[in-house]
């Protein structure tokens, strides 16, 4: 609504376009508004016939797989149609009919196929409930979700006949479910002599490269063994066995040769080979960024209270098994094999820590840094890169974020938020932007990157079910604090659950429209000899026992109390504008009844600007 009217009320353009595109008459716009549960806002609702189904699947399907997200579409021959693959058949039955239509440049019909190894041919199905009976029948299992459930059952028989843990990760579990039609699991050993490779590797091998499903024993230590789901039931599954402990074996030899070749070389050593690997063009190379890291960390270090001389060390050494022979091959041991590297080098163990953690978290539900120099480190990596991006002007937009700004920016929130960090982004950002030779506009680069963080928790608390304008209200106070800001909005949501929140948060509205208005100089303070009223004198003296009561509770950040506590003013307050006038006409107790109210929304505006709270008004 804010953006559909002005503040006389009239419509804006906005509001002329949705009425236009939507043929809504102009002038009864004010009938078109209503509440989605967190704002008001324009609605338009209308109702139209049904239509057959038959005639719209054809159109339904077409565009689903328009829109499925395929980087590269391909065609086949002399076919026109492009597809991720090449489209063999297409079965449409609506009941026992046959849909007329045409879908991928092929006829809609009856007729399926099994499993590439069955017997059973050409299948026709008279009735599309048939559909995955006869697929079974067939050797396949058409519904993914059985067909993952067969998967999951049939990997922890096997793990338990061997007196082990299979480590069913859920992306490879996915993707292993959609390599195949007819999931059977098999049993494989590998050399026992691999287990001196970081583990990690192992199954980096055995997942990325063989999709198969690692073991571990009742310590989480990994076995010398693997579950792989072939697509077929052989008639001698030790054939298939040995076929797979053959492939694997090679792998795990390259995993072997590259971290015995890596230890070789120290990885202080390695961070002048990242003078040569461009971080980004404008931005310096890797071996830059790591100078970056290991300054903004030190300086994090010292607001956090983390170790000093573990921090720069660490930071400095944090991204020098990128020039390893291990992170070229296995991409996802960055971090990890530098931790092994540094132990090897005779690193300070909290330094291998800080090496491996920084890049913590890497998706959402990932574990966080454990350690103050992890944290100090995995904050200045990704802010280094928020403001160098920022400061090039290339800002996410939209759905294009290649620097994975969104992602950058959450992880930073998690982990001040989870360690209990008392950070200003502001101070943080500004010294980040100090390390950059290359770039300009220092002020809007760090205040584009702040509020763009400090948006990010915008998504966090909506998946917490916690109302948008509870937010606002808080980022009205345009805070700069990520755990400040947190726990106050914790407080607010609570206090807006309150009986009395409402008519606090109304009259707090009702107080900024009142001051908004008021062009006269304020006042500095309530003169108590000109409380006339019986209800003012009561407020002004609630006003002053709350400042006291609350005080203490201000630099403990106990913001729920405070709000608890000023919840108690709501009957004098309603009392206050039910029986005073402030906009009297005598100057004196005009200023004064101002000045009594600027100390009640004071009182507030310690913990959020609670007005926020008011949903908005209709226009009309």
């Amino acid at each position: 609504i804010s953006v559909a009217f002005d503040a006389d009320g009239k419509p804006t353009k906005a509001a002329v376009a949705f009425a236009q595109k939507n043929k809504i008459d102009i002038n009864s716009l004010a009938s078109h508004i209503g509440n989605d549960g967190k704002a008001d806002k324009l609605c338009y609702s209308t109702e139209s016939g049904g239509e057959k189904t038959s005639a719209l699947l054809a159109g339904i399907i077409t565009q689903s797989l328009h829109e499925l997200p395929i980087a590269k579409r391909m065609r086949w021959g002399s076919k026109k149609a492009e597809f991720v693959r090449p489209v063999h058949w297409v079965v449409m039955l609506l009941d026992s009919e046959i849909v007329d239509a045409t879908v991928l440049d092929i006829n809609a019909d009856r007729y399926t196929y099994g499993h590439r190894l069955s017997d059973k041919g050409k299948i026709a199905i008279a009735h599309a409930s048939e559909y995955e009976s006869l697929l079974i029948s067939a050797n396949v299992v058409p519904v993914f979700e059985k067909r993952k459930e067969i998967i999951k059952q049939q990997v922890k028989a096997i793990a338990d006949e061997v007196n082990a843990l299979a480590i069913l990760d859920k992306n490879l579990l996915d993707e292993v479910t959609a390599l195949v039609e007819w999931p059977v699991a098999l049993f494989g050993r590998f050399d026992e002599k691999f287990l001196d490779i970081p583990q990690e590797a192992l199954i980096s091998s055995m997942s990325e490269h063989q999709k198969y499903f690692h073991l571990v024993n009742s310590k989480g230590v990994l076995v010398p063994g693997f579950i792989t789901i072939a697509n077929l039931e052989s008639r001698d599954a030790s054939k298939v066995i040995d076929g797979n402990e053959r492939v694997i074996r090679p792998r795990l030899s390259d995993a072997a040769f590259f971290f015995e070749t890596d230890k070789k070389t120290r990885l202080d050593a390695r961070c002048e080979k990242l003078r040569n690997v461009v971080f980004q063009q404008k931005l310096g190379s890797l071996y830059d960024k790591a100078v970056r890291i290991s300054k903004l960390g030190l300086f994090i270090a010292d607001i956090i209270g983390a170790n000093r001389a573990i921090t720069e060390r660490a930071g400095f050494l944090c991204k020098a098994d990128l020039a390893s022979d291990m992170v070229m091959e296995f991409d996802n041991m960055q971090g990890i094999a530098g931790a092994y590297y540094a132990i090897n080098d005779g690193e300070d163990p909290a330094v291998a820590t800080a090496i491996r953690e920084h890049y913590l978290p890497r998706y959402s539900d990932d574990k966080l840094p454990t350690t103050l120099e992890a944290c100090a480190l995995a904050l200045a990596d990704r802010i280094d890169t928020l403001i160098g991006i920022f400061g090039l002007g290339q800002k996410p937009t939209g759905s294009k974020d290649p620097f994975a700004l969104r992602r950058a920016s959450i992880a930073c929130l998690n982990i001040i938020v989870h360690h209990k960090l008392d950070i200003d982004l502001d101070c943080v950002l500004k010294h980040s932007f100090s390390l950059y030779d290359s770039l300009n506009n220092a002020d809007d680069t760090v205040a584009d990157v702040k509020n763009y963080m400090i948006e990010r928790f915008r998504s966090w608390f909506n998946d917490d079910g916690i109302p948008v304008e509870v937010f606002h209200a808080v980022q009205a106070k345009s805070l700069v604090r990520p755990y400040d800001i947190y726990l106050r909005v914790l407080a607010v949501n609570a206090f807006s659950q309150l009986d009395a929140a409402q008519a606090l948060a109304a009259a707090n509205k009702r107080v900024a429209n009142i001051l908004a208005k008021f062009t006269e100089s304020q006042p500095a303070a309530v003169d108590k000899t000109l409380l006339e009223l019986d209800a003012e004198v009561e407020l002004a003296e609630l006003i002053e026992k709350k400042k006291g009561e609350i005080l203490p509770l201000v630099s403990l950040k106990d913001y729920k109390s405070i709000l608890f506590t000023l919840a108690e003013l709501r009957p004098a307050v309603d009392a206050y504008f039910d029986h005073v006038m402030v906009m009297t006409d005598d100057i004196n107790l005009r200023k004064n009844r101002v000045a009594l109210l600027i100390g009640l929304q004071n009182l507030f505006m310690q913990v959020a600007d609670i007005s926020c709270l008011v949903p908005e008004k209709n226009h009309g």
